[in-house]
């Protein structure tokens, strides 16, 4: 539904695809020589290669699998970067009541969603500490690890002097900056009355994208690859929605933002995101319809 559109001149853009875990990321630079841009976005990758290791649950050396190793047993300590992600994921789920969640049941069968409860992860703030109170539990970030990677990718380009730029995970993705040409960067959102005709632009430099659960999005892989959107009361998938995008500062919250609205339907999501600052939601659902909060007028170019 959401596609990017930069028409800038390759020239002074410097890109590079690449594969990490199964999961495509592009990187775009604008400005300096090959190089420069060379040495910069090898950076961004080492840095994302670091959090997709650091948050995998199939990593044995993983924080992420120590605490689930752990569930029902015993705290585990992780480090504050690991405490702070799942401290916020859990935030998100009280902001939507549990229909974001980052808990699942350690087999990964649908249908069982006993353990599935965010209440269930015991924080200790003073000790570092996640505790997952039910033997058989386990916690999965995959709904918002490709937008936390894109966010870090992005910081540690701007520390190196990257002013503009672009880090597409496809499906979640950031910009900064402007084009070469000092336009916005842009993307098209369909229209309303018109199905999924574009229009309008909406002006997304500084901003993030998150679009889920749907096929003709900017992505080499379909998203629900990597993690289905579950109902964490019946631990089944939904299909009543085709699409959500969500436009937030930051890919981690549009990504974490837009994982619950399958769950919550459109009338209470939009209720939601129309109370809320700084975030944008459009949905698409099964007939195609169009659904957009009231805040995207404000990003329209």
């Amino acid at each position: 539904m959401l596609n990017l559109n930069s028409p800038y001149p390759v020239r002074f853009v410097h890109r590079r695809l690449v594969q990490l875990t199964g999961n495509a990321f592009e990187i775009s630079v604008v400005g300096g020589d090959e190089q420069w841009a060379a040495e910069r976005i090898d950076n961004a990758i080492a840095e994302i290669s670091r959090v997709l290791q650091l948050l995998s649950v199939t990593d044995k050396n993983s924080q992420i699998n120590q605490v689930n190793q752990k569930a029902g047993i015993s705290p585990v300590k992780v480090s504050q970067e690991v405490f702070n992600l799942v401290n916020r994921s859990l935030k998100i789920s009280d902001l939507t009541r549990g229909a974001f969640d980052i808990t699942d049941n350690a087999g990964g069968l649908t249908g069982q969603a006993r353990q599935m409860d965010y209440r269930n992860v015991i924080l200790d703030a003073k000790n570092t500490t996640i505790f997952l109170t039910e033997q058989g539990m386990c916690i999965n970030l995959g709904s918002i690890i490709k937008g936390y990677a894109t966010d870090r990718a992005k910081y540690v380009l701007q520390i190196q002097g990257v002013l503009s730029g672009v880090v597409n995970a496809f499906g979640d993705l950031i910009t900064w900056g402007s084009q070469p040409n000092n336009k916005p960067w842009t993307i098209e959102a369909a229209d309303p009355d018109q199905k999924l005709k574009a229009f309008s632009n909406l002006n997304i430099s500084n901003m993030a994208v998150s679009t889920s659960g749907n096929n003709n999005n900017n992505s080499l892989t379909d998203r629900n690859s990597y993690v289905d959107t579950l109902n964490p009361k019946t631990g089944l998938p939904f299909h009543s929605i085709k699409s959500v995008s969500v436009l937030s500062p930051s890919a981690e919250l549009a990504a974490a933002m837009s994982a619950p609205v399958k769950v919550m339907g459109v009338k209470m999501s939009l209720s939601m995101f129309n109370r809320l600052n700084q975030l944008v939601c459009v949905i698409v659902n099964k007939r195609k319809k169009v659904y957009t909060s009231k805040s995207i007028s404000l990003m329209m170019c």
